[in-house]
């Protein structure tokens, strides 16, 4: 038989966990839940109260309202969005993962120093730079167009730190069997240490990915045409035009710019999870 303490560490103990997490879970939830069910209200109308907040008919038509308007393209602002975030993930995810590698798996004179020097720009923050930046894509003619989104944010300080943490617990034995084998240093980033770091390239490629997602100061500042606006300025856009006083549509905008985070996240969960607590144990 199993005593009252056994019970407890068997059966108690694991229920009252699980249910504080469901409780958790759905206590984070409840705002993205509201802000689904008020974008599925008609449109123009008040904010329900909680009593009325599920719709009697769900107005998805909304979507649609919010996704093919001419006057302000927020289908055009998800398209920019979307390119802008999956084209600076993936170069900065190649660019990082280099450079990671020299300072994690190569020998060179200052390499200590140079990373240092990585380390210290992580120190400054993201506006002091905005401005030399900006005064550098200009003179390149970028202004107003995906180069200037896309290019300066093909590299990232916390990346390179990140994956080269990770690189540096891959044993050097296996670069020395790969080069007895003949293979070269691409070769050996590429075929042998890429495939066996999915967790910290997941890891580096969410934070970027929600990082770019959500960015508004430097797209507002880099583009001028309402057709190069991104989801972040093109929802103020989209607020003061339309949104103001229509929660329904203001929720809907809302909710078209918050899926592609959640779908992303979701979709990396696993290997997300495992690179954030991949320092933890080795």
């Amino acid at each position: 038989m199993v005593g009252k303490r056994g019970f407890w560490t068997r059966f108690g103990k694991p229920t009252v966990s699980y249910a504080l997490m469901i409780a958790l879970a759905a206590f984070l939830m409840a705002p993205f839940v509201w802000m689904v069910l008020v974008s599925l209200q008609p449109n123009r109308a008040p904010i329900p109260e909680l009593s009325e907040l599920w719709p009697k008919d769900a107005h998805w038509e909304n979507y649609g309202t919010v996704l093919l308007q001419s006057e302000v393209p927020v289908g055009r602002f998800f398209i920019n969005s979307l390119v802008v975030a999956v084209c600076v993930v993936l170069a900065q995810l190649f660019v990082c993962s280099l450079a990671a590698y020299g300072f994690a798996r190569l020998r060179f004179k200052g390499k200590d120093g140079v990373f240092v020097v990585f380390l210290l720009s992580m120190m400054f923050a993201g506006p002091v730079t905005q401005i030399p930046v900006y005064l550098m894509v200009r003179s390149f003619g970028w202004l107003d167009t995906y180069m200037a989104l896309i290019v300066p944010g093909v590299s990232s300080a916390f990346s390179i730190f990140l994956l080269r943490q990770f690189f540096m617990q891959i044993p050097l034995e296996l670069d020395e069997a790969a080069r007895l084998d003949g293979a070269g240093e691409f070769r050996i980033y590429w075929k042998l240490i890429l495939p066996m770091s999915r967790a910290a390239l997941a890891t580096a490629g969410v934070f970027t990915f929600i990082g770019v997602w959500t960015d508004f100061f430097w797209p507002l500042l880099a583009t001028d045409s309402l057709h190069m606006r991104t989801l972040e300025v093109g929802l103020s856009i989209f607020k003061n035009s339309y949104g103001g006083t229509n929660w329904p549509l203001q929720m809907t905008a809302a909710v078209v710019v918050m899926l592609p985070i959640l779908v992303v996240f979701l979709l990396l969960q696993r290997h997300f999870v495992k690179g954030i607590t991949m320092g933890s144990i080795k």
